[in-house]
């Protein structure tokens, strides 16, 4: 296994919309290794493949606090939704940010598994709202995204600030 980069905003990268999966092999298998250990070691509850410079319709997700519930999405799609949320989001590419983003509080997902089974399943609360986070970032959207322009400004210059302050 090997940890990966994850990219930055504004790396332009992460705009960058996802293609579906078509192969399950062994590249695939490793690939889904990488974002747990890459997600793990960052402290993340979620990582897209397209944080990490894959543009696979990929993502991983363990919301645990032991790391006990690990849940590799394939070719994920939203299939319901319901109600609304606001909670405060991060992303590990956008480190130290945080911010209320407005999402759907139920959501059923059909998606595969790394061995490239069909599931279908329900979320709410946290994994609810990792799920859609997840998902927007395999279509090229960030959490910003969903943020007025006032509010999206402020919490880029507030990133840009923390950027300048680690170099």
């Amino acid at each position: 296994m090997a940890s990966l980069f994850v990219l930055v905003y504004p790396d332009d990268r992460l705009r960058i919309k996802a293609t579906p999966v078509l192969q399950f092999d062994e590249t695939l298998k490793q690939e889904v290794l990488d974002l747990f250990e890459t997600m793990y070691q960052d402290h993340g509850v979620g990582l897209a493949a397209t944080q990490v410079n894959i543009h696979k319709r990929i993502f991983v997700m363990d919301c645990s606090d032991d790391q006990s519930t690990p849940i590799c999405f394939i070719n994920p799609e939203i299939v319901y939704s319901e109600g609304e949320t606001q909670s405060d989001e991060g992303c590990l590419s956008f480190p130290g940010v945080y911010a209320k983003v407005p999402r759907a509080s139920k959501i059923r997902v059909k998606y595969l598994t790394d061995q490239g089974e069909q599931q279908e399943r329900e979320f709410e609360n946290l994994e609810c709202m990792c799920v859609q986070h997840e998902i927007d970032h395999l279509n090229g959207i960030t959490f910003v995204d969903h943020l007025s322009n006032l509010k999206r400004v402020r919490l880029l210059k507030k990133l840009q600030k923390q950027q300048r302050q680690t170099l």
